[in-house]
């Protein structure tokens, strides 16, 4: 079947079958780009665009952006600053014998009218019992030691108190 038939059955033009792009080819740019980027991990499109131009690259900023992101080269999220520490904290390792460690812990919660419920939870790591749960709607530093002084002086005092980090 010839061009002119085909096209006309399939109802399409026959330019668009014909077109060729008459746009440089973009590999070298891209591979650039992917350069560019590997070397200077932490430099985003717009930086890399800066040095495409002073390296003589005649190319559009909106360019640098597109293929940037289409070799899917963009910058990961900044982590906050509260998780910078957990990032490289070391598990720790799991408690062989009762009393050995035990994991603090403040839970809060609300009432119907809106005033707050705090508690204080003391668990054993080892056995995961619940040692300590006290209740109040504001817990200050001389209740948790309190409570902490009437552990010891009923079970012994551990070698390690590990809190939860909110």
């Amino acid at each position: 079947m010839s061009e002119r038939r085909g096209c006309a059955a399939l109802g399409v033009g026959r330019s668009g079958v014909r077109y060729r792009s008459t746009k440089p080819d973009q590999a070298p740019l891209r591979m650039r780009i992917c350069d560019l980027a590997k070397s200077r991990v932490r430099y985003g499109y717009f930086r890399i665009y800066i040095l495409l131009r002073r390296e003589g690259w005649r190319v559009n900023h909106k360019r640098v952006h597109r293929l940037y992101r289409d070799e899917g080269l963009s910058l990961r999220l900044k982590r906050p600053r509260r998780h910078v520490s957990a990032a490289h904290r070391e598990r720790q390792p799991a408690a062989l014998r009762p009393n050995e460690r035990w994991s603090m812990d403040f839970v809060s919660d609300a009432l119907f009218d809106g005033r707050r419920l705090r508690a204080l939870t003391v668990v054993d790591a080892f056995t995961r019992e619940a040692l300590a749960i006290e209740v109040d709607q504001g817990i200050k530093g001389e209740q948790v030691a309190a409570v902490v002084g009437r552990l010891t002086l009923l079970r012994g005092a551990p070698c390690a108190i590990q809190v939860q980090a909110v």
